[in-house]
């Protein structure tokens, strides 16, 4: 699937992946819920239109493409965005630093990342 045509559900406001609950210059990535295999700009846009509850991305599964940049539309794998120190490593956009206190509620946290 080309990168344009990424499917970002929940309640965005912009096309680049800003919502209702985080819209910040910087608030520009969506996750691809491993639960569902959907992109949501955040946990809560899931919790509030999803059908069911969220798993969390194993750690066994941090090479799968699951972050998506709302600048470049670049699809980052989970490895990647959690070692890109909050900049997209394609088009250098900076992300919300503040995002990795929600980490826990996307990814496995119990295994390091490297």
């Amino acid at each position: 699937m080309h990168q344009d045509q990424i499917i970002v559900k929940g309640k965005t406001v912009d096309n680049k992946t800003r919502c209702e609950h985080y819209h910040s210059e910087r608030d520009i990535i969506a996750i691809k819920f491993y639960c569902c295999d959907t992109y949501y700009p955040c946990f809560l846009c899931h919790q509030e239109t999803a059908d069911h509850d969220v798993t969390v991305w194993p750690k066994e599964n941090y090479d799968k493409k699951a972050v998506l940049c709302g600048n470049c539309r670049f699809e980052l794998t989970i490895h990647e965005y959690l070692t890109a120190h909050s900049m997209c490593p394609y088009c250098h956009a900076s992300y919300n630093d503040g995002c990795k206190l929600h980490y826990h509620l996307y990814f496995d946290e119990n295994k390091s990342v490297k």
